[in-house]
């Protein structure tokens, strides 16, 4: 069962692959698109995070300074309990200052880590943003090779003169053009002719038969 999921994988990943391969070939300029939107959708989320992880640093240094705050409270506390010999205040105020003191311990090293993480997701984030707008230049130089190539090869179709198509659709016109001012010149000397033809006659006519 195994072997033929695994097989079927292969097969479904190859199809793929190879859709993915002809999609490129038809069009690389729009599977590069399709690439740098994905890039784009993956440097918003680590913005979120990093936006999330400053949050964090921010809640941990609430905690952390209210904790010593506390600390620092009960400890004062219990010198006073102890000065006037309350037992058992002095006893509850400096269990309370080792707990908020231990609090306080634990939520500054988590503040070191968070701010440390921070620092990585920092640099993690401004290199995506270095890569992308790399890749968005990249892209336009791209496009700018594609539309010169594209415009240097419908050109060199018309102005090719080894094109036999391109050839005989101008020889076809010139031809057109031929019988069409064969046709105009033709018709002109008939009404020439006719028009002086007719002058003669009349001229012809007018003079006295001798």
């Amino acid at each position: 069962m195994a072997n033929l999921l695994t097989r079927i994988k292969d097969t479904v990943m190859a199809d793929l692959h190879e859709a993915l391969d002809k999609k490129e070939k038809r069009n690389p300029i729009a599977l590069l698109n399709q690439y740098l939107r994905d890039c784009e959708r993956e440097t918003e989320k680590v913005r979120k995070l990093l936006e999330r992880q400053y949050t964090l640093k921010d809640e941990f240094t609430r905690e952390y300074e209210q904790a010593k705050n506390l600390a620092e409270k009960r400890k004062r506390q219990a010198e006073v309990a102890s000065h006037a010999g309350e037992e058992e205040l002095f006893q509850f105020a400096s269990q309370e200052q080792m707990q908020y003191e231990e609090r306080a311990g634990r939520l500054k090293d988590l503040l070191n880590q968070a701010a440390d993480q921070m620092g990585d997701l920092e640099r993690k984030y401004e290199e995506m943003k270095h890569k992308l707008k790399d890749m968005h230049i990249r892209r336009m130089e791209l496009m700018g090779r594609e539309n010169i190539t594209r415009a240097n090869h419908r050109m060199d179709k018309v102005l090719d003169q080894n094109n036999d198509k391109s050839f005989t659709k101008f020889q076809e016109i010139e031809s057109y053009l031929d019988r069409l001012e064969h046709q105009v010149k033709s018709s002109y000397h008939r009404s020439t002719i006719d028009a002086r033809i007719a002058q003669l006659e009349k001229e012809m006519e007018k003079k006295p038969v001798l």
